[in-house]
């Protein structure tokens, strides 16, 4: 489980929720989808999510890849350096499999197993908890990752979910 510190400041924009199923997760990624995504729209995204986290005081750390190229990264108050380790592993996961970081670990929990004991893959270097979501173009496919570290999995997970509703409701 990802090492979180509790901050009783935060206050969350909704009230706790279960843990969304599989399914929901994979509504998600079909409904967040963009038409293009330019170095304009990382930092409109990334500046986006800054700004919420900046109202809720949320001490996390934001990046924006597209094409292994980082294209925005912001570091709040409270976050350090594991976060962004953090961000490498959940972003390579979005990289692997083309899917959210939370969506592919809720995979493997739906088969009875974890990420970490079934993928075979270096946990060092992949992780499988929610915050890394995948920028997905129409008609292209995913071209990037936009990830949060800092708050519990499922609260990095919605967060980054919350900014891609709002920026893609004022884009479309």
């Amino acid at each position: 489980m990802q090492h979180q510190q509790q901050h009783p400041q935060i206050t969350p924009r909704t009230a706790p929720e279960l843990t969304p199923s599989v399914e929901e997760l994979e509504a998600q990624e079909r409904r967040l989808v963009f038409r293009q995504f330019t170095y304009d729209d990382a930092w409109a995204l990334g500046s986006l999510l800054a700004g919420l986290a900046r109202e809720r005081q949320a001490p996390v750390a934001i990046d924006i890849h597209r094409a292994g190229q980082q294209l925005f990264h912001a570091a709040l108050p409270g976050s350090t350096p594991d976060n962004d380790a953090w961000i490498a592993r959940k972003r390579r996961v979005v990289e692997r499999y083309g899917a959210s970081s939370y969506l592919v670990g809720a995979r493997f929990r739906a088969k009875g197993s974890t990420f970490e004991d079934s993928s075979r893959l270096d946990p060092d270097t992949y992780a499988a908890h929610g915050g890394s979501f995948p920028i997905r173009v129409e008609n292209v496919g995913v071209i990037g990752a936009v990830t949060v570290s800092g708050l519990p999995q499922l609260q990095d997970h919605r967060f980054v979910v919350e900014a891609l509703e709002q920026f893609l409701e004022i884009e479309i």
